[in-house]
This record gives C-alpha cells, structure tokens and sequence, in this order.
C-alpha cells in the first residue's frame, strides 16, 4: 500500500528518513534520463554531421523542433499526471509508459533505416518527437516526485544526492558508454547503430527499475479538481517568488549547458585531436568526481545554504570553462582530467542543489496555495529547461554553420577552417561563463537558499484559491 502524507505538516528529518531502496529506486530512473539527454545531445550533432553528410544547422534545428514540441507534451503529461488516481499511485504509471517510447525512440534516431536525404531530414524529426514525448512522459513525473516524498528540505537533498550519483552514472554511460561503443563498431553508421541497440536497452532497465523501486515511496493524494494551466494558475505560478527566480536561473543554466554540450564532441575531435578517446577520459573522470563529490555538497550545503553553494558550483564551472581557451592539440592527459574533476564537482554541485531547490519551490507552493499541483509546476520548468536547451542548441548550430564548419560522411574527420576553430572556442569556453554569469545573477536574489528560509507568503485573493 502506497503512504500518504500531508501537503504541509510539520515533519522532522527523523520522520522522513526515507529508506535506502526507496532512494536508491528512486535515483536509477534518472540513468535512463542522463543516457537520452546526453547520448542525444552529444552524438545527435556527430551522428548527422560525420555519418549522415548532414549540415549543422539541420542537426540543431531538428533537435530544436523537437524540444519546442516538448512545451505542449510537458504541460499535457504534467496536468495529467495531478490528475491521475491508479493503484500505481499520481506519477508512476507514466514512468513506466515512458520507459518503452523512450527506449524504442532511441534505438529509431541511432539507427536509422538507408533512405534519400530528404527522407532522412523527415525520419529524424519524427523520431525526435517519439524522443521528447518518451523523456516528458517519464521525466515530468519524475521531477515532481521528491517534493511529495519528505517535507524535510535536507532529506530532499538526501535523496536528491542518490539522484545526481546516478546522473553521474548515466552520464558516464551516454559520454564514455556510447563513445567506447560506436568507437569500437568503426565510428560510422554502424557504430551509432549498435550504440542505440546497447543503449535502449539501458534505458528501459534504468526507468522500469525505477517505476518498481519506488512501489512503497511516500506521495500525496490527488485533490478532487487538479488543476490545469489557465490564466488563474498562471497568475498563481507568479506570485511564487522563489520559483520564478529559480526558473530565470535555469534558463542561463541550460543555456549554458546547451552550448558546452554540443559542441564537447566536435571540441574534442578538432581542437584537441584527442578523438574518441580523449572524449571517454574526460567523461570517465569528471562524472566519477560527480559522484565522489555528493558528501562534500551535502556539507557545504549545510554549513552555507543552498544558495551559497550552488555559486561556488557555478565559480568551479567559469574557472573550467576560461581553462579551455589555453588548450589545444598540444594538451596532455594530466590536463585533461584535471578540468574533468575540476567539471565534474563545479557540475555535480549544480545538478544536486538546482533540483533540490526545485523541489523546495513545490513544497513552497503548496503551502502557499493550499492545492497540489507539483505534476503542472513540474511541467513548467521542464518546459523552461528544454525551451532554453533547444534555442542554445539550434543558435549553436547555426553559429557553426556561419563559421564555415565543413560536415562530413562515415565519421570521416578533415583539417577544419581557422573559423570553425574559433567558433568551436567560443561556444564552448567564452559563452558558457556568459551565461553562467547571468544564471548567478538571478542566483543570488533566490529566497530559499539560506541556511535560514524566511520568506513572507504573499497575500493571494481568494477568488484565485478557489479558481
């Protein structure tokens, strides 16, 4: 029998200790995640580009299109997702729905059927739009998810901390997994193929792990009316003060993420020759220090606030990113994996303390608000996420595109123009710090981040409770 617990009572940390198979079947979900986010982000680019004779700018508009479609999908699974009453609980049915598209969407763009150019194009945005319904459908309720299994900001940590130890898993799987595999298949078409074959796989093991290992996780009961996005909602959404500072500070996040992530492949195999290989080192030691790094957060989180830690995250990932501008093909493995541990922790911090604030923005709502409506905030901010990764992504490609970046078939590699070069370190080195900046900047005015969270309820017309 599933638990149950109030939208806002007092809980101590002690009450709420959840269980080590409750976060440990909670956190493997996010492995299938990290495997779709970053296998497709790094390799979807190269895929079209070195394989399929594709330009840059088609890659990141089809990934564009896609993640704009996401906007309707996450909305639609989030409000749906309130409203469900199942044996299986809200939220975990869709896990389990979005475990097969994810994977057989997968295994569609990696593995792509021989066909005309033009019906490549076509193929590719359809199973770009299988990909984004799979990912809304399990991860919308995903993310809404710890916000309903402990009222103690700590223990959400806790358990957001077994969450980014899998991130960094996945995420060693999609860089280091999938390069090791299409490395070995020859680099071309039928590398990428036996990579989807090997990924899908980990993917639907990953999140149907995770729809059986939080069976007996605590959640709330769905209100009679959940609500839906309308204008009373939305006028509600903004007199949350935290989460929108919170969704302006993911929009420079995931910007910033956007241009360093799809550009690390194509930095690594043109600016410093180190191919393949260089690429599974770099993912190897920066998401082992993710994942070495969670105590640390959790003590830093502790003694400064969230807030606070998050910015020496985002100090970590400036001071990684202005190191690439002395590097070239001369670069040793030493200084490789020293700007992956020095990425690994800045990126570990950010990815723990940013959805754990998530997470406390919901709590924040409900006793604002007094309704339950996690799965339409989850919505929101997924949309944020994916709205900023795709305009980064697709501005990315077109700069690339501008600065004479030459594609090529069957993973063949050529002497790029010195305007690519550049352009490679700038999207990769000089636009990130921008953007994380920026992102700090809205950091900074966060209300719930201190190591003491006073902040003033807003006076809400009544008529608007009761929309």
């Amino acid at each position: 029998m599933t638990a149950t617990c109030p939208a806002s009572a007092p809980i101590s940390a002690a009450d709420t200790r959840l269980s080590m198979r409750t976060c440990l079947g909670f956190g493997v979900g996010t492995v299938g995640v990290s495997v779709m986010l970053n296998a497709v982000t790094a390799y979807f680019p190269a895929l079209m580009t070195t394989v399929l004779g594709k330009s840059p700018e088609i890659a990141g508009y089809l990934l564009m299109v896609s993640k704009l479609y996401d906007v309707f999908a996450d909305i639609l699974v989030g409000t749906m997702s309130d409203r469900t009453r199942s044996r299986w609980g809200r939220r975990r049915p869709f896990l389990l729905f979005g475990a097969v598209v994810s994977a057989g969407s997968f295994l569609m763009i990696f593995a792509p059927p021989v066909m005309s150019d033009t019906m490549v194009t076509l193929y590719m945005l359809v199973a770009l739009i299988l990909y984004s319904t799979g990912y809304s459908l399990f991860n919308v309720p995903y993310m809404a998810m710890p916000s309903e299994m402990t009222e103690s900001k700590y223990e959400r940590s806790r358990l957001l901390s077994f969450r980014t130890v899998f991130v960094s898993i996945g995420q060693l799987i999609a860089i280091a997994g999938t390069a090791g595999i299409i490395s070995w298949g020859g680099g071309g078409a039928r590398g990428y193929m036996v990579m989807g074959f090997v990924m899908a796989l980990v993917i639907v093991s990953a999140m149907t792990a995770s729809f059986f290992g939080t069976a007996n996780a605590p959640e709330l009961e769905p209100k009679p009316h959940a609500p839906h996005m309308d204008g009373s909602q939305f006028r509600l959404i903004l007199l949350n003060r935290p989460f929108m500072l919170l969704v302006g500070a993911k929009v420079f996040q995931f910007l910033s993420f956007a241009s360093a992530a799809t550009t690390s492949l194509l930095f690594m195999l043109n600016v410093l020759k180190v191919g393949y290989a260089g690429q599974i080192k770099f993912a190897i030691a920066s998401n082992v220090t993710v994942a070495l790094s969670m105590p640390v957060w959790l003590w830093l989180e502790r003694r400064t606030g969230k807030r606070n830690a998050y910015l020496i995250g985002v100090a970590c990932m400036c001071a990684v990113s202005l190191s690439w501008l002395t590097a070239d093909a001369s670069i040793t493995d030493a200084g490789l994996v020293a700007r992956a541990i020095f990425a690994g922790f800045g990126s570990g911090g950010m990815i723990l303390l940013s959805i754990s604030m998530l997470g406390d923005t919901l709590a924040y709502d409900r006793d604002m608000t007094g309704r339950h409506r996690e799965g339409l905030l989850s919505s929101v901010i997924a949309v944020i996420e994916k709205t900023a990764f795709a305009f980064g992504v697709g501005l990315v490609g077109v700069y690339l595109g501008y600065a004479h970046y030459m594609p090529t078939k069957n993973g063949q590699l050529i002497t790029q123009p010195a305007s690519a070069i550049t352009s490679l370190y700038v999207a990769f080195a000089v636009l990130p710090v921008v953007l994380y900046a920026c992102n700090a900047v809205f950091m900074t005015l966060y209300p719930l981040g201190g190591r003491s969270d006073v902040v003033r309820r807003p006076e809400i017309d009544p008529g608007q409770e009761q929309a």
